[in-house]
């Protein structure tokens, strides 16, 4: 316990699933906490729940005025951040054929542009050795059907965090990867599948899973928390993969 005594970190995408579940870790490992949801009755919830050393920030990462508003709040309240995980994002499925610009430039807005400007903005708040971690995917690495524009999204997150990595060099700050596997959240709610047929995208997904399951949010925020602390000091540029080996096979 108290890996992150003193330290002050940011997750966005923090209202449920990993974003969540990995905000209460930090609180658990002494860190304050900052997090954003575009709604502000799940922020209100959320804050709820992890109970103390938390800040709500109504905020959409694609948004570049909430962005501003973000760290300035971050700024007035703390002064600094040491750790900022950028997690949120999302997606939909639809195969080739079905893609449209709408779909596209939404995912692509709050995946991409979204988590670019979010650790951009960030970078005045950060002293040297902090740390930033970034939600990538599995689905960069494996095929899924239906699936290729949030992939091609993902793809991009990882070659942000091997090119940041020599860009922030200069001031000792780490950049890594995480790529959950098969970890149903709320998020899986939004992909435009009804509640059989996610269930049954989960179902086909598991016999691709060496360890035979699907992983929990929880297990994910344990890995961010390893990321975030100093006991990965010397881990820089990496996509540390939480998929139960899915992607490893």
């Amino acid at each position: 316990m108290n890996k992150l005594e003193g330290k002050v970190a940011l997750v966005t995408g923090g209202t449920s699933g990993i974003g969540l579940a990995t905000a209460k870790r930090f609180v658990a490992e002494g860190a304050y906490v900052f997090i954003t949801g575009r709604r502000q009755p799940e922020l209100d919830a959320a804050v709820k729940e992890i109970g103390k050393n938390v800040t709500g920030v109504q905020s959409d990462v694609s948004n570049l005025t909430d962005l501003d508003r973000l760290f300035a709040t971050i700024e007035q309240e703390q002064g600094h951040l040491d750790i900022l995980f950028a997690n949120a994002g999302g997606g939909g499925v639809a195969p080739l054929e079905a893609i449209t610009e709408e779909e596209f430039d939404k995912t692509f807005n709050t995946n991409v542009k979204g988590l670019l400007f979010t650790v951009q903005k960030a970078l005045p708040l950060l002293p040297e050795g902090a740390s930033i971690i970034l939600t990538a995917s599995t689905a960069s690495t494996v095929g899924t059907p239906a699936f290729s524009v949030y992939s091609a999204t993902k793809a991009a997150v990882r070659s942000f965090a091997r090119n940041w990595t020599l860009d922030l060099k200069g001031r000792k700050i780490r950049v890594n990867a995480i790529s959950p596997g098969v970890v149903p959240t709320p998020a899986y709610n939004h992909l435009g599948l009804s509640g059989e047929q996610v269930q049954e995208f989960v179902d086909s997904q598991v016999v691709t899973i060496p360890l035979g399951r699907v992983g929990t949010p929880d297990e994910i925020a344990k890995a961010v928390v390893f990321l975030a602390s100093d006991d990965s000091s010397f881990v820089n540029g990496i996509e540390l993969f939480v998929d139960g080996g899915m992607a490893q096979i």
